[in-house]
């Protein structure tokens, strides 16, 4: 059945049509990764859109199910090496041991997320066998393609659409919808552009997207709150002691790396206000916590009473932890937060049993089984700076686990070990989903890398603080006030769940009330 709008012009979808399959499929490769080149290091967010229109009008194209998730498949499979070409360095760091493991990782990561993209290709098309309505069909199928890949098994909603905006006024959004809506609104903008050029109202299509497009650049930036009156705030003291990820356990360097941090923890106030917090990077000492009395008694001693929070292992009866301790004086541990969402085949390994025969180990994990999750969100009580959300590395990808509803927090607090991910495209994209967080909950965040980059953060995602990557170092960041609680606080994603499934349910009815 044609796949194009009755009375549409003709010339660019008989144009597609007319293209074997080797070079339609190559163009929607192509295409795709255009659009993953909006993301942070390239950070092209209008050519980002561009990829985002040709990839829909490639899709577009197809002419059934199975070409729909062909298409899809290829399309995401760029989008995601565009993005995700970081994922082989955590398997450099013991190349001996888990450099054979890349590029099954790779092709597992970017092959498998671009699944969700293939299964919209072809719910699209299943969607509407007659051609119309086509690309508002996969506006819907790609959107609940990404939610998807936020939740389903353990999730990975790294390289989200809506994060090709982190640079510009228009992450303003996510303070409003969440980044799903902000992804859902993008793939709108693309969908009315690429409806200008096959649609027989296309005084329509441009309308919209001038509309889509003013909302961004306009509103966007409004919804952002002012920069933040830093008289008078709380000083954080961020440690960052540049321990590459190869030499960090090294036996004849484990001590100079706590040295340092011990150093920088006790060095003299910058701006002459001590600071009120002192926040270590992930897993910075190198015994189990429940080891390093003598340990904690130097660094409380180090930060004058001051109290830290620093990552460490810990051994419990369910195992080995990756935590978060809050340090008070004389060395007592007041709080310990576990990590509860775990980086699969990092620091634990699905299907440990069978995979474990064959060679494979958790890549970060304390035992070849990896380590044991924690309970969930949770807050800490930091005395006169308020109460904070750990987010221990990983969990800062998730948008719904920055917030527990109905309990707000202060500020958001980030450790992290990025030394995992290389020196650039992991590093600054993990640090731009933090930005995203902050906007997203209208809350600061201040955020410690073992190499970098660790930063102060504002409500509205601005760095005001930061040490570059591969710097030893250390920062006083006045703490931002919390700015007033966002829409996205109060609803999270039910508003984007309720309408992703209101525009299928409306494509379902379309589809059965036409059907032959």
């Amino acid at each position: 059945m044609a796949n194009h709008a009755v009375g549409a012009p003709q010339e660019l979808s008989d144009w597609l049509g007319r293209l074997g399959w080797p070079l339609r499929l190559a163009l929607g490769t192509a295409a795709g990764f255009i659009a993953g080149l909006g993301h942070l290091p390239h950070g092209l967010p209008w050519l980002g859109v561009l990829g985002l229109v040709a990839l829909l009008l490639i899709m577009r194209s197809a002419q059934s199910p199975g070409a729909g998730f062909m298409t899809g498949w290829l399309c995401g499979t760029g989008y995601f090496a565009a993005t995700l070409f970081w994922i082989v360095e955590p398997f450099q760091v013991d190349a001996e041991r888990h450099a054979w493991m890349a590029p099954f990782a790779m092709v597992a990561l970017m092959g498998g997320l671009a699944l969700f993209w293939g299964a919209a290709g072809a719910a699209a098309v299943w969607l509407t066998r007659d051609g119309r309505w086509r690309l508002a069909a996969l506006v819907t199928t790609i959107a609940i393609g990404e939610m998807a890949r936020s939740y389903v098994l353990t999730g990975f909603p790294w390289s989200l659409i809506a994060y090709i905006w982190v640079d510009t006024g228009v992450r303003g959004w996510a303070s409003v919808i969440g980044p799903h809506g902000l992804s859902l609104a993008t793939l709108a903008l693309a969908a009315s552009i690429a409806a200008a050029f096959v649609s027989p109202r296309r005084w329509w299509a441009f309308a919209s997207a001038a509309a889509i497009a003013l909302a961004f650049v306009v509103i966007g930036p409004k919804l952002l709150p002012p920069p933040s009156d830093l008289t008078d705030r709380p000083v954080v003291r961020l440690v960052q002691p540049n321990a590459a990820q190869h030499e960090k356990w090294d036996p004849d360097k484990v001590f100079m790396f706590l040295d340092r941090q011990v150093e920088f923890t006790a060095a003299p106030a910058i701006a002459g206000t001590e600071p009120a917090l002192v926040l270590w990077p992930e897993t910075s000492i190198p015994f189990m916590l429940n080891d390093a009395p003598n340990t904690l008694q130097r660094i409380s001693a180090a930060s004058a009473g001051a109290p830290v929070v620093l990552g460490a292992q810990r051994i419990s009866d369910l195992g080995a932890h990756n935590s978060l301790a809050l340090v008070t004086e004389g060395g007592v541990v007041d709080r310990v937060y576990d990590k509860h969402k775990l980086v699969p085949g990092g620091e634990f390994l699905p299907l440990h049993g069978l995979l474990s025969r064959i060679g494979f180990v958790a890549v970060a994990g304390f035992s070849n089984g990896g380590y044991v999750p924690g309970d969930g969100p949770t807050t800490l009580d930091l005395g006169p700076l308020g109460t904070a959300l750990p987010l221990i590395c990983y969990e800062a990808i998730f948008p719904h686990e920055a917030r527990i509803p109905g309990q707000r927090p202060d500020m958001l607090l980030q450790i992290t070990n990025d030394a995992w991910f290389g020196s650039r495209a992991g590093p600054l994209q993990h640090l731009a989903q933090a930005r995203m967080r902050a906007v997203e909950q209208g809350l600061p965040l201040a955020r410690s890398a073992n190499t970098g980059i660790s930063a102060m953060i504002d409500p509205a995602g601005r760095v005001i603080s930061q040490i570059p990557m591969e710097v030893a170092a250390f920062i006083d960041a006045p703490l931002p006030a919390p700015a007033a609680p966002t829409l996205y606080w109060r609803t999270g994603d039910a508003p984007i769940f309720v309408l992703l499934g209101v525009l299928l349910l409306t494509l379902m009815a379309r589809r059965f009330a036409f059907r032959d």
